[in-house]
Formats: structure tokens, sequence, C-alpha cells
């Protein structure tokens, strides 16, 4: 019997996960199309006169997530990058002279939330035991469900444990059983936010994201976030992938249910028996299959929760930076009773919240010697309208804030200066709304919930990635890609 040839659209964490998992459990062709230049999707580089950006993640959260897709295939991380525990992990900035370095240390955790509110470190105690709990079944069995049926759930041990992970009650008032002071709430508050969504909305299940940041660390892969990507792109060339660059997919072919080819912009015509989209899944969807075979209507897509977009700036900053972390959340604005406009008003925010990280502290192979690498991140709803006016007004308003804060002037020390936004997500990535994070993790867009990893009418068409389960975030994207590979494989008894 000769080969499947599959497709992959895609190469960001979750389409090279699908594609090795395939290359490594199958004799089949994998191809990947990659529309960019460059592999990563949202996780590529680049460079300027000695600056290396991480143009997206820059958090390394959960590293046994990392662990266990190495260790699949024999490998481990450190063959393709040299990781380092940040110490302290990040720091929060909630005002002048008001900042929390947050240990790596759990006994100093422990000891400076006592400091804040006595008792809450016992408290911390028995919120990671529970924390814990879920990470361990969520990480470790929930997310690798494909979640085509109820009935996946429905063994009774798995029923007590979700009963058991609250999936029920918000994240709000569960961190709120716990502790009572503004500062700590906001700081365990802060984790699930890189699941798209407040803590009103979020189920308290992801209580687990406190578990991989106070208990699992907060980590740094030398010379950046994209050396996990190049590490990803080895091992699957060395399994056999063949990754095309500047190869963008224009059009899908289905005939009588099955998809047959895959028209490129350049005019390219490429068969496959199995195709796998990584790309952005709406504009799979909507835009590369005729109307007749898409999942979803637009309906539905204008009803979808959508996590933040974000406004970025890369900076080149001549001198060194004083009074900063590697990373560091500005929560130097209150978040008032409106928190979730970021999320669903399609309003610029009046005082936004920001992140900074400056790389450079850690490691100085990303920036000249003397000089900081500072990437700006500011949250903000999707489908928004940017131009370079806005762009530059939320610039200073942020840059105020910081150089205020720190005690510096920064603006006349950047010597070079990039932003990237909602339209340059749209044009990079087709990202529906401008998206920069996928669907937000909400109770009603969890598991069953989520537009499903494989299409309805089209046989051979699946998805992966950040608008599928088991939803957004680098390590679940990759957990993502295992989890169609082994659907492909099942399915057609590769």
């Amino acid at each position: 019997m000769s080969k499947k040839q599959i497709v992959v659209i895609g190469s960001g964490f979750a389409g090279l996960s699908a594609a090795t998992h395939l290359a490594h459990h199958t004799d089949s062709s994998i191809t990947i199309l990659e529309k960019n230049e460059s592999p990563g999707g949202r996780a590529r580089k680049f460079e300027h006169q000695g600056f290396v950006f991480d143009m997206g993640p820059s958090w390394y959260w959960m590293p046994d997530v990392f662990e266990n897709y190495f260790g699949h295939f024999g490998k481990k991380p450190a063959d393709y990058y040299d990781l380092v525990r940040l110490d302290p992990s990040y720091a929060v900035i909630y005002g002048e002279q008001d900042v929390l370095d947050i240990p790596a240390d759990l006994t100093e955790f422990k000891s400076m939330l006592d400091q804040i509110e006595p008792g809450a470190g016992e408290n911390l105690d028995k919120f990671l035991a529970q924390a814990k709990y879920k990470y361990e079944v969520g990480i470790h069995d929930l997310v690798k469900k494909p979640s085509r049926s109820l009935l996946e759930f429905a063994s009774p041990k798995l029923l007590v444990d979700m009963i058991r992970m609250d999936i029920f009650q918000s994240m709000s008032k569960h961190v709120r059983k716990y502790f009572s002071h503004d500062k700590i709430i906001r700081l365990m508050e802060f984790p699930v936010l890189f699941l798209g969504e407040t803590a009103e909305n979020i189920p308290a299940l992801y209580s687990l994201m406190n578990y991989a940041d106070i208990a699992l660390g907060t980590w740094y892969p030398k010379k950046g976030m994209h050396e996990i990507i190049q590490g990803m792109v080895s091992l699957a060339e060395e399994k056999g992938v063949k990754i095309r660059y500047n190869a963008e997919v224009k059009h899908i072919d289905v005939k009588n249910g099955t998809a047959k080819r895959l028209h490129l912009t350049t005019g390219e015509v490429i068969e496959a028996d199995i195709i796998i989209a990584g790309a952005d899944y709406h504009h799979v969807d909507r835009k590369l299959l005729s109307r007749e075979y898409s999942n979803y209507s637009e309906d539905y897509w204008d009803k979808r929760v959508m996590a933040p977009s974000s406004l970025l700036f890369y900076l080149g900053v001549n001198k060194r930076l004083k009074n900063l972390r590697h990373h560091n959340l500005f929560f130097d604005e209150p978040l008032g009773p409106h928190a979730d406009a970021i999320y669903t008003n399609p309003r610029w925010p009046e005082k936004p919240l920001f992140y900074a990280s400056v790389p450079s502290i850690t490691d100085a192979t990303v920036a000249p010697e003397g000089m900081e690498n500072l990437f700006l991140l500011i949250p903000l709803a999707p489908d928004l309208e940017d131009s370079e006016e806005m762009r530059e007004k939320y610039y200073h308003i942020i840059m105020d804030r910081l150089e205020k804060i720190t005690g510096q002037e920064i603006r006349s020390h950047v010597i070079y200066k990039r932003s990237y936004s909602h339209s340059d997500f749209k044009a990079d990535y087709h990202a529906f709304k401008g998206n920069a994070y996928g669907l937000a993790n909400t109770l009603f867009q969890t598991a069953i919930l989520k537009p499903s990893l494989k299409n309805k009418k089209v046989k051979n068409l699946y998805y992966t990635g950040q608008l599928t389960v088991p939803g957004p975030g680098v390590p679940p994207s990759l957990i993502s890609g295992g989890v169609v590979a082994k659907e492909v494989i099942q399915e057609y008894k590769l």
C-alpha cells in the first residue's frame, strides 16, 4: 500500500507537534506548509542590529509538558536548548515603591504572603493541594482527550474528578475562599489571564495554573523562546517531516466529502490524503473551504468569546535598565468594575494593564553589550481598529507609567522600535478578529464545547491549535498536536 500523503497547515507549536507525532508513529509522507518565511507561527523571532526579539510567547511554564513532548521521541529539552529557572519568577508592580518580587522558593513565597495577610501562607498550602490535584488530572488526563463525545467523560472516576475540580465555580470565588487581601487576590488571579478571560468567567478548575506558576516555576530557554521552535523543527526534520516556507494555502478542494488537494497562493496544487489545519480555525473553516463544507456558521464564530488581542512593542534600548526584572506585571491601575472590557468591549481601555519583559537581564545574547531588549504588551479586546496614531498614543501612556514607576528615562534611549497589533495578527496569521491567544477557556468553551478537532463534513480534515482542544497557550498547543495525531492514526489505522 502506498504511503499516505499528510499535509499540515502551519508550523506553530501545534502543527509541528502533530507532524512529528505522525512521522514518528507512521510511515506516511508528512509535509508542513508554512505561510511565512520562518517557522513558529506566533512564536517566530526577528533580529535587528544585535537585538533578538521573540515575537510572541515569552513565558515558559509547565516544564513537564515540554519534557513529556521531547521524551515521547526519546529526547529531552536539553538536547535542543538550555533552561534556567528565574528567581525571582517575576515582579508584580502595584505602584511606585510598591513591588513584589515573586520568589522561586516556596517557603519564601509563603513568608511573603504571610507578611501581607497573616495566615495566607497556611492557606496557600490548602489552595495548592487542590491546584496540584487539578494539574495532575487536568494536564495528564483531561487535556489529552479529543473531546468529540460525552462518552469520553463518562467513567465514574472521571466524573468524580471533574466535580472535585470545581468546574462550576468561578476562579474569582475560589481564590476568595482562601485569601482576602487585594494584592494576593490579584496575584492569584493573574495566571488565568493566559487563558483569555477574567477570573470571574474562568472555571476554578484552572487554579491548576497557580500550581504551574508557584510549584513548577517560571523558566527561560537561553537565546529565547524561539529556541523551542528550532528544537522542534530539528526533531521534525530528523523524523522525515518536510517543511515548506512561503507556502500559503489559498483553497482546499473537496469532492464527495473528501479533501483532495490544496491550492497555494503561488498557483501550485498539492495532493493530500489527510489534512491537519494548524492555521487559524476560522480562516480554514470559512475562507479555505467552500461554504457547504464549513464546520460552523459565521454567526457561530461571532458568538465565540475570544481571548484578547495585544498591542506589542519591541524596543532596543541603548543603556541598561534599573528596577525591572525579566518579567514584570504592571497592576498599578485598578481593574475597576469593568475589568472584562479588555476581552469583550470593543474599545481601547482608558487605563490599560500592561506587561514588560526584559530578557536581556537573564540572557546577554539577545541584546548588544550594555543595552537592553525590552518587550511591552498591552492586552486589548479583539476586533479593534488599530492605527499608527493609536499605537503611538498607547506607547506614551505606558511609557509614562513605566518611567515614573522605575524612576528612569527610557524613551530617549530607544534606538529601535517596532509595534505589532490587530492588523498584524490578521495579516501574518489570518487571526480571527485579530486575536493573539485563541479562544477563551470559559466553561461553555471547554472540552466538547470547543470547535471540534475534526471537520463534520469532510472526513479527512482535522484541526489543531489554540482554537480547538485543549485550548490556548504553548503547552496546550503542544498537547493539541499529539491529540489530533493520535486520532488520525486510530481512524486511518496508520
